[in-house]
């Protein structure tokens, strides 16, 4: 028998913390003379007392984690922390039924960033600022587990980065306690840096700071309907830097934060996802130019196509306007770069560079191996040799990251949905995108018109994704159950 306390004492102690968050958007609900600051007051009581009391249940000797409680902890706090934080949208405002309220919160702490809500304009502040705190929470929540739990429990090729992270960095950083610390701060400074310059290019404090806080857990969130297609311009060139940044290794900005810039370049993933970036950018705007938008300014049709391409790659899901007009081959390719996302480390979601890397050295070495079938092939990456479990891993994690995106699509149809609404909701929610596009989707990006099943299917699939499919999928095995 797995002896739980291990993992519910430690979520437990985070459910406790979450109940804390709760008191900022009650403190500017007050500020702003908004009765809607008694719900969130309500909330972090309850929030705080079950998780005071479960870790005074489970408290006692913590010993070191087993590889099956590592599985039931990662699990266990993305399906937890979404009950807590859907409170504040069931007991307030928009008074949303408990699947809408669970979807949106599921949205929040996975950094997905689609909304149930078919109107944000008119939400209180409080509330637009705790669906940021959600996703700001889930970011920084995934940049821990991607570089501590994850190479440990040698899901989709982590296993690689338990020895680069760990022994590149050295006396550096030598425990993974450190590690955490030092990307923590990391990501509160970014995230501070975004909100000034968000500030210092016209944005109001508060909608700064809630930017900020989406844009550096590449969630996309915003508090208002057209998303930042309310600040056209120099937020857009600003919010791209930023986005780019939170989705290339924590441990190369680490490393960067302390003076040694030199692995941050040198980093293949960091030059791979900063190349992809420019190929796709460039196609994007010579198709524009050529086929759909002559009469346009270039300087305006460039900031659109960079800033709402980096959007999709990333996983953040911002806006600035209907991609759907730009035809067909743009909207092609963002649905492409989107199913390869950010890189391994950060905020980043989908498959990931590195993973995309190993799978084309493995492509290349069996064509080298059919020309000459008797020579060696060692596979590498970064000089270092790659262990046959992580190529295995990554290949294991592709294939079943491709066939539950095929299986979601077809739940999704099964429901009701218009085949393009299908396709685009299983690559939202799978991918943690944020947005999608078809007859059931308002003109806000919401799902509120979704079946009810459709919404359950969703948020599976965030859940899986953020979660990289395995760590979760890997309880439903009796074998992981036993002694």
């Amino acid at each position: 028998m797995i002896d739980l306390r291990p993992v519910v004492h430690p979520i437990g102690k985070i459910v406790f913390a979450l109940g804390g968050f709760m008191l900022a958007p009650m403190l500017v609900d007050l500020w702003n003379n908004d009765p809607h600051w008694l719900v969130f007051l309500e909330c972090a009581i309850i929030t705080s007392v079950c998780g005071l009391l479960t870790v005074v249940a489970t408290r006692g000797e913590q010993k070191t984690l087993k590889i099956q409680q590592a599985f039931l902890l990662t699990s266990g706090i993305w399906l937890t922390l979404p009950i807590f934080g859907a409170l504040p949208f069931i007991l307030g405002a928009p008074n949303a039924s408990i699947l809408d309220a669970y979807f949106e919160a599921m949205s929040g702490v996975t950094t997905t960033g689609t909304t149930v809500f078919p109107q944000l304009d008119g939400l209180p502040s409080g509330t637009h600022l705790w669906r940021a705190l959600l996703q700001w929470m889930g970011g920084l929540g995934i940049v821990v587990v991607a570089m501590v739990f994850l190479p440990v429990m040698k899901v989709g090729g982590m296993q690689f980065f338990r020895s680069e992270g760990f022994d590149t960095l050295g006396k550096v950083l030598p425990r993974a306690g450190e590690i955490a610390t030092e990307m923590t701060m990391v990501y509160l400074l970014m995230t501070g840096a975004c909100a000034i310059t968000f500030m210092l290019l016209g944005m109001t404090g508060f909608d700064a700071i809630i930017h900020a806080l989406t844009t550096c857990s590449t969630g996309g969130f915003s508090n208002y309907d057209a998303s930042m297609g309310h600040y056209l311009g120099a937020p857009e060139w600003a919010a791209s830097v930023f986005m780019v940044m939170a989705s290339v290794p924590f441990i190369r900005l680490v490393q960067a934060l302390r003076g040694n810039y030199v692995p941050l370049w040198q980093d293949r993933q960091v030059r791979t996802y900063l190349r992809w970036i420019c190929y796709v950018c460039a196609i994007i705007m010579i198709y524009r130019v050529i086929y759909m938008e002559q009469d346009n300014e270039l300087a305006e049709m460039l900031r659109e196509t960079v800033f709402n391409t980096i959007s999709v790659f990333s996983g953040t899901g911002f806006a600035s306007t209907d991609m759907t007009g730009w035809g067909h081959l743009p909207l092609t390719l963002l649905i492409i770069v989107g199913l390869i996302g950010g890189c391994t480390g950060s905020t980043g979601c989908s498959v990931k560079i590195f993973r995309y890397l190993v799978l084309l050295e493995a492509v290349r070495a069996q064509i080298r191996r059919m020309h000459s079938p008797h020579r060696v092939y060692p596979l590498r990456y970064e000089g270092q040799p790659l262990d046959k479990s992580i190529i295995d891993s990554v290949m294991a994690f592709f294939t079943l990251f491709m066939l539950t995106f095929g299986l979601l699509i077809v739940g999704l149809a099964l429901t009701g949905l218009h085949p393009r609404t299908a396709l685009t909701a299983a690559w939202t929610a799978i991918a943690n995108i944020g947005p999608l596009w078809g007859p059931e989707v308002t003109s806000n990006g919401s799902v509120e018109e979704f079946p009810a099943a459709a919404k359950w299917l969703m948020i599976l699939g965030m859940y899986l994704g953020r979660l990289e499919l395995v760590s979760v999928l890997v309880l439903l095995m009796p074998r992981f159950w036993r002694p």
